[in-house]
């Protein structure tokens, strides 16, 4: 299990501490360091069941300067939407974990962290 944090983000330190207490075996990348690729952004869409614009922080100042708000939501502009995501990471929504069985979760509540937790592939603690 994979999760995408900025140790600054607070929901994001609330999901590192709840992994740790369930006792998941998990990979920390700080993605503001360690950029997903776009190929890494279609392929974690792909597994959240999501499009680009879902997983975007719009009101993030880069947001607005890029005017993504006004961006078109279709298939035509996803790869736009993608580029910008890993043009500026900072936009992407945290965190997010990747679980061992293909699946994956904007963790954004404890219920959210615990879920990707119990699909690790062992049996789910605390529940």
């Amino acid at each position: 299990m994979e999760i995408w944090i900025n140790p600054a983000c607070s929901k994001c330190r609330s999901a590192v501490s709840l992994l740790d207490a369930e006792g998941a075996d998990y990979t920390v990348r700080r993605y503001l360091e360690d950029v997903p690729s776009p190929e890494e952004i279609r392929a974690v869409l792909g597994r959240l069941g999501l499009e680009p614009w879902d997983i975007t922080r719009t009101q993030e100042a880069e947001a607005v300067e890029l005017g993504i708000e006004e961006w078109a939501k279709d298939a035509g502009s996803r790869e736009r939407w993608i580029t910008a995501l890993a043009g500026h990471p900072k936009l992407i929504q945290r965190p997010i974990i990747t679980a061992d069985d293909g699946s994956a979760v904007v963790a954004r509540t404890d219920e959210a962290v615990r879920d990707a937790s119990a699909r690790r592939g062992g049996p789910r603690q605390g529940g």
